[in-house]
């Protein structure tokens, strides 16, 4: 059976001229981090299955693929704990594609197969995949000596690749452990250093591929910005001015938020402070050419924990969780005005103070809504509820944090299962109604996660913040690949009328 909203609170006078610099015209589109696709190599590529993904998207009538941050992970593999804000993960080449370039063999690509369609083995990657790459950065630095390309990548990446070459030839030397750790006396190994120059080479040539593909397709790619950096990282290394380090370089406090929703004694980034007042002292120079990298990768950003340019949580370093932090005042709008006017989103999830509300409309900014937020607590001010999602949002039924939609509607309390059926008219509504309640709803844009486009249930969770490990896993079978191509004409049907509902 499917459940019809009742009309949101305004909708009867028509649309509002809201104007949005991240989605000119009113839009839908997939979460699903590249990780999580479909193939036979190790772990989802940027290669053939993203542009299969892309074909499938398009078909589909989808016009937006948002994927997490496309950072080089480390310990934990979060793509929102990256090593660098401006390099890429080179886990996310396509091993066939460096095979056709004459950088791997047949039967070294063979033996890096995903064994069976399990979830991704990041110990596996680490230990066969990243030593592949290795020898296939170390066969291309002598070919690419002569190539143009490669020449001109190197010059215009040089604000942060020198840095990122330098930082990864000396992790190597120091075993992988964190900057702190290293010998300041050590030198880079020139060929570590040249092989990490090769791989980001290949990452952008590859990258650059899936762009130009999805744009003939008329699909356009959503990426995501972490606001902090990882302690162990490179930007902290190499730019400690910016942070707030002691002298041996380690945080002297470090992000997270309160208890919420989903963890009763907070969250512990462990993520290094920034020192506002010194971005404030040169124009937030290093966050403007952070922003204007990632554009020349993606056709919009989402800024993640958007909160944290309003107020921060600061809980000190050494601290066992996040309880006994305390908030501090961030950089407000100056930082904004200096990003100019760029495509952007506010992630302002949370419990905010009403000053983030206030300086996320200042900037003109959409935020976004998440169905599964709409039920805990009052209708009335909660934007996450249907009946109040508008205009200046972005719409989802949940985010890489959230559980499926499978799983959470098994998980809900009495009281939000009554919540949920006062919405939909009084029955219990299944994954499909709350799916076509978010295509439908006045935002400016509305997302699914490609879990809830399938109907999988909890088992298939991208990420549970607060759960140590077990995160970042899941991939798509080849089956669920193939249901959705299936589907692709109903899906577009679908959004069809999701689009006459909200008109």
């Amino acid at each position: 059976m499917s459940h019809a909203l009742p009309p949101p609170s305004g909708a009867a006078g028509g649309r509002s001229p809201y104007r949005c610099r991240a989605f000119a015209s009113r839009s839908a589109g997939v979460l699903l981090h590249p990780t999580s696709l479909a193939g036979a190599g190790p772990v989802g590529s940027l290669g053939a299955e993203a542009r299969a993904f892309v074909d499938l998207l398009a078909e589909a009538g989808f016009g937006w693929w948002q994927v997490c941050p496309l950072g080089p992970t480390g310990y934990g593999d979060s793509p929102y704990q990256t090593l660098s804000v401006f390099a890429g993960n080179p886990y996310l080449l396509d091993l066939e594609e460096l095979a056709a370039d004459g950088l791997l063999t047949a039967t070294e690509v063979a033996d890096l197969k995903r064994g069976g369609e399990g979830d991704t083995d990041y110990g596996g990657l680490w230990s066969r995949l990243r030593p592949a790459l290795d020898k296939a950065a170390g066969r291309a630095a002598t070919a690419l000596l002569a190539d143009r390309g490669f020449a001109s990548f190197r010059e215009r990446a040089e604000p942060w690749l020198g840095a990122w070459c330098r930082f990864m030839a000396l992790r190597e030397t120091h075993g992988f452990r964190p900057p702190a750790e290293w010998d300041r006396a050590a030198r880079p190994d020139p060929a570590a250093a040249e092989r990490a120059s090769v791989l980001q080479f290949l990452f952008a040539r590859q990258l650059d591929r899936l762009r130009a593909h999805a744009a003939a397709k008329g699909v356009r790619i959503f990426g995501d910005q972490p606001i902090y950096v990882s302690a162990d990282g490179c930007d902290a290394w190499s730019r400690p001015e910016l942070f707030d380090l002691d002298a041996d370089g380690r945080p002297r406090a470090v992000a997270g938020v309160p208890p919420d929703y989903f963890c009763a004694d907070g969250q512990l980034w462990g993520n290094p402070l920034y020192r506002w007042e010194r971005h404030a002292a040169d124009g937030f120079a290093w966050w403007g050419s952070r922003v204007r990298h990632d554009l020349g990768r993606f056709d919009a950003v989402r800024i993640d924990h958007f909160r944290g340019l309003h107020d921060y949580w600061s809980v000190p370093a050494g601290a066992q969780d996040a309880r006994g932090g305390e908030w501090l005042d961030g950089p407000g709008m100056a930082f904004l005005r200096a990003l100019g006017d760029a495509p952007l989103v506010a992630e302002d999830l949370g419990m905010l103070s009403p000053g983030v509300e206030a300086l996320r409309k200042e900037a003109g900014l959409p935020g976004m809504s998440v169905l599964q937020f709409g039920f805990g607590g009052p209708k009335a001010g909660n934007p996450h509820h249907p009946e109040n999602v508008a205009e200046d949002r972005v719409a989802y039924t949940g985010t890489h944090d959230n559980d499926t939609l499978v799983g959470w509607l098994a998980t809900l309390t009495e009281g939000e299962r009554e919540a949920l059926r006062e919405a939909f008219g009084g029955e219990d509504p299944g994954a499909a109604d709350l799916t076509g309640s978010v295509l439908s709803s006045p935002a400016v844009a509305a997302f699914l996660p490609a879990q809830d486009l399938l109907g999988l249930d909890g088992a298939a969770r991208f990420n549970a913040p607060g759960r140590p490990d077990g995160n970042w896993r899941w991939r798509m079978t080849a089956a669920d690949r193939g249901r959705l191509e299936s589907a692709a004409p109903a899906l577009r049907a679908r959004l069809r009328e999701a689009r006459r509902l909200s008109a």
